[in-house]
C-alpha cells in the first residue's frame, strides 16, 4: 500500500503541475476541457464560481456553466498554521466545500500527507466571491479538525456541510481507513460542537491491512449530502482516482430521513456496511473514471458536477456537469450519454 500511496502521490503531482502549465489566471476553458479536481460550485448573483484542489486552492468562474475563467487562488501562500499541523503540506489544498450562511461564505478545505491520516480541515470565509469587489478578502479562520496517526481510525479531508431542518450545521467528511464521518458543528460553523458527537455514516470492508501510514483497499471518501424530496442524499465515490488512464473511481448514494443517517441504497443495504447504489462511473471510452461529486440546484433545475478522467487527452482530470434526474421512487439518475 505504501508503494502504491507513492505512486499515486507522484501521480497527482504530474497531473497537477501539468495542469498548471495548461492554463493561467485569465484563461478560458470550456466544462469538458477544464482541468479540475474533487470541484464544487455555487452562484453568486449571476456568476457560477468553481472551487477544486490545487495549489492554494484552484478558483474558475463563469456566467453559462460552458465556459469557465480561471481566477487567482485562494491563497496566494500556503496557512502557517496547516504547514506546522502537516509538515509536508507545501500547498496542495484538496478537496474544498463552499456554501453561503450567516452573510457570508465558508470555504473548508483539507490540507493532508498522501496516503496517511496526517490531516486537518480548516475553513476560510469571505463576504463576497467577486474579485472585483472590494469587500473580497479570504480570511482564514484556521483549523477545524485533525486526525492524527496512531490516535485516530479515520481521516480529516474532503468536508462537507450540511445544515438540516432544525438549522443544525453538519460537517461530513472522511477517506479510506474506517470511512466517511458525521460531526456537529456550532453555529458559527468553525468550531465542533460539544458534547462532540461523532457518527460513521459510509464504510467498505478491507481485505488488506491498515496502518498509521496506510488506510487499507476500503477505497470510500468524498461525501456529499443533498436534500430533496424529504430526504438526505449521501453520495460517496469507491475505488481509485489520480491514476490517469488507470482511474475506476465511481459515485454510489444512498438516502435517509434524518441526516445522522443510517443512510441505506435501493436495496436497502446500509452505506456504513458497504451498501451504495452507482449513479456515476467512467465507460471506458470517453472517461475511465469519474467521482468526487457535488449536486446543487440552480434556477429550479438540480446539478451534478464532478471529475471525470478524460479518455482522449491521456486520462486527465476534466470537469464534468450533468442535470440531476429523478426517478419515481424518488432516486436520483444521470442520463447516460
Amino acid at each position: 500500500m505504501k508503494k502504491i500511496c507513492f505512486l499515486l502521490a507522484l501521480t497527482i503531482a504530474a497531473v497537477v503541475h501539468a495542469q498548471q502549465r495548461q492554463s493561467s489566471v485569465g484563461t478560458i476553458t470550456t466544462t469538458a476541457q477544464t482541468p479540475v479536481h474533487d470541484p464544487v460550485m455555487i452562484k453568486e448573483g449571476n456568476t457560477f464560481y468553481l472551487f477544486c484542489t490545487g495549489f492554494g486552492i484552484s478558483v474558475f468562474s463563469s456566467t453559462d456553466l460552458q465556459n469557465w475563467k480561471r481566477e487567482k487562488p485562494v491563497f496566494a501562500t500556503p496557512p502557517a498554521w496547516a504547514v506546522a499541523a502537516v509538515p509536508a503540506y507545501r500547498g496542495h489544498t484538496w478537496a474544498p466545500d463552499v456554501s453561503y450562511h450567516n452573510g457570508q461564505y465558508y470555504l473548508y478545505y483539507s490540507v493532508s500527507a498522501f496516503g496517511k491520516n496526517t490531516s486537518c480541515i480548516g475553513v476560510a470565509v469571505n463576504k463576497t466571491l467577486d474579485p472585483s469587489s472590494p469587500d473580497f478578502k479570504w480570511e482564514d479562520k484556521g483549523k477545524l479538525l485533525q486526525s492524527v496517526p496512531g490516535r485516530d481510525n479515520w481521516n480529516a479531508i474532503d468536508p462537507n456541510l450540511v445544515v438540516d431542518e432544525q438549522k443544525e450545521a453538519w460537517l461530513s467528511f472522511g477517506s479510506f481507513w474506517s470511512g466517511l464521518k458525521l460531526v456537529k458543528l456550532n453555529n458559527d460553523l468553525i468550531s465542533i460542537a460539544e458534547p462532540q458527537q461523532w457518527r460513521t455514516i459510509a464504510a467498505r470492508p478491507r481485505s488488506t491491512a491498515q496502518t498509521d501510514t496506510a488506510g487499507g483497499n476500503g477505497a470510500i471518501e468524498a461525501p456529499f449530502i443533498f436534500q430533496k424530496n424529504g430526504y438526505y442524499y449521501l453520495f460517496a465515490s469507491w475505488d481509485y482516482c489520480c491514476q490517469g488512464e488507470k482511474s475506476n473511481y465511481k459515485v454510489v448514494m444512498g438516502r435517509s430521513k434524518t441526516v445522522t443517517g443510517p443512510y441505506v441504497d435501493k436495496t436497502g443495504k446500509p452505506m456504513e456496511l458497504n451498501g451504495g447504489s452507482l449513479i456515476i462511473e467512467g465507460d471506458g471510452k470517453k472517461w475511465f473514471g469519474a467521482g468526487h461529486n457535488a449536486a446543487y440546484t440552480f434556477d429550479g433545475k438540480d446539478y451534478i458536477i464532478f471529475h471525470g478522467y478524460d479518455a482522449a487527452d491521456k486520462g486527465r482530470s476534466k470537469l464534468r456537469i450533468d442535470e440531476l434526474l429523478w426517478d419515481a421512487d424518488g432516486w436520483p439518475y444521470v442520463k447516460k450519454e
